[in-house]
């Protein structure tokens, strides 16, 4: 007998682009690291401490070779004191600070790179640190700086970007926090190795999560290759039939580009996973009939972006949205294929995705949380019956945190008790909803077009029409 709750899929898309320098080595910017030590951490232990806790989370390939990348870089300079790739970082290591003034603000202003009300005032000591920093803030100030008032800024820059749950179970954090100033060369080389730990532990982490069956790893094209765009620059007129373009319409060798950008994707996330991903996020949610043609030949099963492309979809193929909302509801909450094709193309709750994107991180965790199991608890009363029904929400998983108290600490544990409680609901990935619909007999229902556009307005105006 299958399952009568609403299936409710959390997609969170991991995505860095690649920082570093391809002629230096060197890590321009430093927030593979950052966020991998702050956000990635901490949506791992929800997942690992919450029962019945599921969800999709999607690597970028590219992501992936740089956790990698510098997971190694510190490894070796612990072991052999080899050099670290990127300067801020360096900073926890036994290489002495830069000598020029210029290289020395760059330094200092790197250290100011954080949310103020969340990250840095919550900590006295560093706020401090950051109020003299700020009035050091210039070539003709820097001199001021001595390694020693550098050193501790940047070791409290790292503490503030480490996630929740590392702060509460690992003791230097608490014996750093408590000593607050002068950090010398053995705290440095412990924070540096904790770093280390929790880069290296990232992957090995999510892929057990997958063999557990508590999440779905997802896979992007390997680079950042806009899909639609390789197939034809002409797909950016679809949405804005005015939008300035190359004179040709083509792009020549584009759709073999897409190809190996899909190809190379399946064979890192088979290297590093363990198994070849069933579900595609497409880069920036960017589709058209040929990239979602391209995506299932590459042998994805299903592929997940936004509502704001499925409605003008929808209008394309003649497709009325009723204006009765639970019927819209019922409507867009499923699953869709092209003609012809067995690849399930799922789009995202706007509404929902956006309200923990950019709304909740400013109520209170729990009022939150329960505002979130409300709203999908009335969709599911107004679906109810309806088969093949799923809500899908899709978001950034390391974006919004730092807008959240806590890093997201409360709304999100209490976001994943409240569905996995819920008698109505039930948290699932795309590949069990997809398995679910097959073993039940409920296709998929059909969509004869697809206009191109990704989840940023629905078109592809970032990546194209700009002059």
């Amino acid at each position: 007998m299958s399952d009568p709750r609403l299936p409710v899929v959390l997609f969170w898309h991991m995505h860095q682009p690649p920082y570093r320098d391809a002629l230096s080595g060197r890590y321009v910017l430093p927030w593979t690291w950052l966020h991998a030590i702050k956000d990635y951490t901490d949506m791992a232990a929800h997942l690992e401490e919450v029962e019945g806790a599921k969800a999709v989370v999607n690597f970028t390939p590219v992501l992936v070779e740089q956790i990698e990348d510098l997971a190694g870089a510190v490894r070796a300079n612990l072991d052999s004191g080899a050099p670290l790739p990127d300067a801020l970082l360096a900073t926890l290591s036994d290489a002495p600070l830069p000598a020029q003034p210029e290289a020395r603000l760059a330094l200092l202003q790197a250290c100011l790179r954080a949310e103020h009300n969340n990250v840095v005032r919550p900590r006295v000591a560093f706020a401090q640190l950051v109020e003299i920093a700020q009035g050091l803030d210039d070539l003709a100030h820097i001199v001021y700086a001595s390694d020693q008032f550098l050193h501790d800024l940047a070791v409290w820059y790292h503490l503030a970007w480490l996630g929740e749950s590392v702060r509460r179970t690992h003791p230097l954090v608490a014996r750093l926090e408590q000593k607050a100033r002068h950090f010398d060369a053995a705290d440095r080389h412990e924070l540096l190795a904790l770093v280390g730990e929790l880069l290296a532990g990232i992957l090995p982490r999510y892929r057990a999560l997958a063999e557990q069956g508590r999440c779905e790893i997802a896979a992007s094209p390997f680079s950042h290759p806009i899909l639609p765009l390789l197939m034809d620059f002409g797909a950016a007129r679809e949405s804005e039939p005015h939008a300035p373009r190359p004179h040709a319409a083509g792009y020549p060798g584009g759709t073999e580009r897409a190809t190996w950008h899909l190809q190379r994707a399946v064979e890192s996330h088979e290297r590093v996973f363990g198994r070849r991903p069933r579900t595609c996020w497409p880069s920036e949610g960017a589709v058209s009939e040929s990239a979602i043609a391209a995506i299932e030949a590459a042998g994805f099963d299903c592929l997940a972006t936004s509502e704001a492309v499925l409605r003008p979809s929808l209008a394309l193929s003649g497709i009325d949205i009723p204006g009765e909302h639970a019927a819209a509801e019922r409507l867009l909450n499923r699953a869709w294929r092209r003609p012809d094709s067995n690849l399930s193309c799922f789009f995202r709750h706007d509404g929902l995705s956006d309200l923990i994107g950019f709304t909740y991180g400013k109520w209170h965790g729990d009022d939150a949380a329960a505002n979130f199991v409300h709203e999908l608890a009335g969709i599911e009363q107004r679906t109810g019956g309806e088969p093949g029904r799923v809500v899908l929400v899709a978001l950034d998983g390391e974006n919004a945190w730092e807008h959240y108290p806590h890093n997201g600490w409360y709304f999100l544990n209490a976001m994943y008790r409240g569905i996995a409680a819920h008698p109505r609901l039930r948290l699932a990935t795309l590949s069990e909803v997809v398995d679910a619909q097959r073993e039940a007999g409920i296709a998929p229902a059909g969509l004869p077009r697809v206009r191109a556009g990704s989840w940023v307005y629905g078109t592809l105006s970032t990546w194209m029409g700009d002059p």
